[in-house]
């Protein structure tokens, strides 16, 4: 797998200060993206062992509230395979911080058997995330007025609450 970015100390992709690493490879390619670059798999840098110890440091301080995973597409399956280890790290060295990630498939597409995302690695990436942000851009919906996303498609889901009541509930702030 190959990033494009990785932000310290980014308060637009979540709530609070977070650590925020930015994916390549996307094959949604929605119409207006803000980061068409990171459609491309090899955009970037190589996400090794040493970028992931990077990463886990820079999620040491205590005013780091959590990490954010968002792309391209997080959720390629390709892409699934790199980060399920590495949030298994994140998950187990800070379990008082939370993950969030941003996809543009949803989470009815993540949870489909035979659809383009769901591969061995998607139901365990999904129980370690507390937040999922899903759903394609729409430019014809977008709405700058909303938070954490661009368009009114995309939803905002609790994923501890969604796992525990067994349906989707929506994050509220």
């Amino acid at each position: 797998m190959y990033y494009g970015n990785i932000k310290n100390c980014d308060v637009a992709n979540g709530v609070g200060v977070r650590v925020t690493l930015f994916v390549s490879g996307c094959t949604n390619r929605c119409e207006h993206c803000f980061q068409p670059e990171t459609w491309d798999f090899s955009f970037g840098e190589e996400f090794t062992s040493t970028v992931e110890d990077k990463i886990l440091d820079m999620l040491k301080p205590t005013y780091i509230n959590g990490l954010t995973v968002l792309g391209g597409e997080p959720f390629e399956p390709q892409n699934q395979r790199a980060l399920l280890p590495f949030l298994r790290r994140v998950r187990e060295a800070y379990p008082e911080k939370d993950i969030w990630v941003f996809s543009g498939f949803t989470y009815e597409e993540l949870r489909r058997d035979g659809s383009h995302p769901r591969c061995e690695a998607t139901d365990e990436i999904l129980s370690l995330i507390d937040v999922l942000v899903d759903g394609r851009y729409v430019h014809e919906k977008r709405n700058l007025m909303l938070k954490f996303r661009g368009s009114s498609n995309q939803r905002i889901i609790d994923m501890n609450a969604t796992r525990s009541e067994g349906r989707i509930v929506l994050w509220d702030e």
